[in-house]
């Protein structure tokens, strides 16, 4: 009959579990939790006898692991001592796989220094490589559709207007809401101070200067990453999971040709007429405090043409181009990169909004940067 007995020897230093007899799936369940119960968390080390078993199988070596794992857990060391042959293969094995702890002694605690040096060291480093595979992605986007654009029948023109009214058509409301009141919180924000020096007016040079060339294409582009993009990642990430795009593949059609140009094409058709619709909600709303201190329309309306010409104009359609395809890479990119799993295709999609918005404002520091060097 199959028997397993274990007896313990503390000293101040040490606490050791000495094993006889046989440990299998049938006896070490009987032990377990009576050699949890009975070793100390305070000891510095923790030694495991085995000397005296004579068969142990996997359920042993389960028993073996879950003690080492709560010595390292309690910063102590852990060792097993007379291992035959056979059990010392068997540990070997597991062991193998799994982290080497080192001793207790050598854990020291990470100051709060370290600890944020660290973070900060793996945020920059995951960055890194995630803009670097976003770059070899846009690379890769950018030759299917030179393919495509030499070959327009190949586009499933059908798809791309129903995507460009999902994202376009059904954004106007809440761009419009965006723009509406940006305009007018900016406004309501710059005529207080330059009322002091008799200024107001020029509050329509502001609104009509920030708004067309710097804000309107950049809060577009955010609601455009938020409600776009996380759509995009959230659908291609759903036929990833459910293995749609592996039957894709099987029937010899290209996901990169089939799901991802259609959706960015329509992302760089909506995204310059949403800034345009923008430009003129905000602009409009921003005469409603100037309006209530007595200026009239026509002031407002010749300040705003006299401060902006078409290169203001053009700069900020240029740079919403460049947003949309940021935001419609991103969505596409990661859903088609999207793991498996209950959770995997809400990661996705929210890692598709918080890569559009860095890169949004990263490219749009760039543009600023290089409008400047330009003087446009």
């Amino acid at each position: 009959m199959k028997d397993i007995r274990f007896s313990f020897d503390h000293t101040q230093t040490d606490q050791t579990i000495i094993l006889s007899g046989t440990l299998d799936v049938s006896t070490c369940g009987t032990i377990w939790n009576s050699i949890f119960q009975a070793i100390s968390a305070t000891t510095p080390k923790i030694t495991v006898d085995v000397s005296q078993l004579t068969y142990c199988d996997t359920s042993g070596v389960a028993l073996f692991m879950a003690l080492r794992s709560h010595a390292h857990d309690n910063k102590q060391h852990f060792e097993i001592q007379g291992l035959s042959p056979e059990i010392n293969r068997l540990y070997t094995r597991f062991v193998e796989k799994l982290p080497q702890y080192p001793p207790s002694s050598s854990l020291d605690r990470t100051n709060i220094i370290e600890k944020a040096g660290h973070f900060v060291y793996h945020q920059t480093q995951d960055f890194i490589q995630g803009l670097y595979a976003h770059i070899v992605f846009i690379g890769e986007l950018t030759a299917v559709l030179f393919q495509a654009l030499c070959h327009p029948s190949r586009i499933r023109w059908k798809d791309v207007w129903l995507i460009s009214e999902k994202s376009g058509a059904n954004a106007l409301p809440i761009v419009g809401l965006i723009g509406f009141l940006m305009g007018l919180i900016l406004a309501f924000q710059s005529v207080v101070p330059m009322a002091k020096f008799g200024a107001e007016i020029f509050v329509a040079d502001l609104i009509g200067l920030s708004m067309i060339r710097e804000l309107a294409p950049l809060m577009t582009a955010i609601v455009l990453a938020g409600r776009t993009g996380s759509a995009f990642a959230a659908e291609i990430g759903a036929m990833k999971v459910n293995e749609e795009i592996d039957a894709l593949t099987t029937m010899g059609l290209d996901p990169m040709n089939f799901l991802v140009v259609v959706r960015v094409m329509a992302a760089l058709i909506v995204t310059p007429v949403l800034t345009i619709y923008a430009d003129i909600i905000s602009v409009v709303s921003g005469s409603i405090p100037l309006i209530s201190m007595g200026y009239p329309i026509v002031t407002y309306y010749n300040r705003v043409i006299r401060a902006v010409d078409y290169i203001d104009l053009l700069s900020g359609l240029f740079k919403s181009i460049f947003f949309g395809l940021l935001v419609a890479s991103a969505g596409c990119k990661c859903g088609l990169q999207t793991q498996t799993g209950a959770g995997a295709v809400g990661e996705s999609t929210t890692q598709a909004v918080v890569n559009s918005i860095i890169l949004i404002v990263v490219c749009d520091g760039i543009f600023s940067v290089m409008f400047y060097y330009l003087k446009i």
